[in-house]
């Protein structure tokens, strides 16, 4: 039902963010564009031919929503970090049925010549301390990651932290299967993951 899709660094300032990414990896991040609705801006990482990383923060210069910004941003605070994993499926709705209470409202969205739609949570914190993945659906053929420079960094792993390390488990494991998955006991949630690229073995 789900397959992994990108990844989200958030960040107090975009260009913090762009910074820390980019002298961890040795790679300089392609432009994003900005999200008019959630009022975020993002500049963009290939990690293959359908995956890639986004470092985001709230857009200083635009308006927000009615309600909290997806990715819990309106209260990030501190050093860019992940914060959220992101997952595409071919039916939003038929995701959101199946996930825990919580997951998010539909949103239509869109930039440029990509449109989506997105399960976005009214409080803007997903399931299990935002360790269960937000949701997306493309709309068409477009995708980010086709268009990205190929710097040929890979995502070889991910690990979700949580203290009901078995509970995310188990509702996750009817929803998707990648081995580069882990979920891990832990006494505070958290995400990382490992990266492979020009500078070996990088975890973020």
């Amino acid at each position: 039902m789900l397959t992994f899709d990108h990844l989200a660094i958030s960040c107090d300032r975009l260009a913090n963010g762009v910074a820390h990414v980019e002298s961890q990896l040795g790679v300089t991040l392609a432009p994003g564009g900005e999200h008019a609705a959630m009022g975020t801006h993002n500049r963009l990482l290939s990690l293959g031919a359908d995956e890639y990383l986004e470092v985001i923060a709230i857009n200083p210069d635009a308006p927000g929503p009615d309600q909290p910004r997806w990715f819990d941003i309106d209260n990030f605070a501190g050093q860019p970090r992940m914060t959220n994993w992101i997952c595409r499926c071919p039916d939003l709705n038929a995701a959101l049925a199946a996930a825990p209470k919580g997951a998010g409202e539909p949103w239509d969205l869109e930039r440029g010549d990509l449109r989506w739609r997105m399960a976005v949570p009214k409080d803007g914190k997903l399931p299990f301390n935002n360790c269960f993945p937000a949701m997306i659906e493309w709309q068409g053929s477009a995708h980010p990651a086709p268009r990205l420079p190929d710097h040929g960094i890979r995502m070889t792993g991910i690990t979700l932290t949580h203290p009901e390390a078995a509970a995310l488990s188990a509702t996750l494991a009817p929803m998707i299967t990648d081995p580069r998955l882990s979920i891990v006991a832990g006494p505070a949630p958290a995400l990382s993951v490992e990266l492979t690229g020009p500078k070996g073995t990088i975890r973020l």
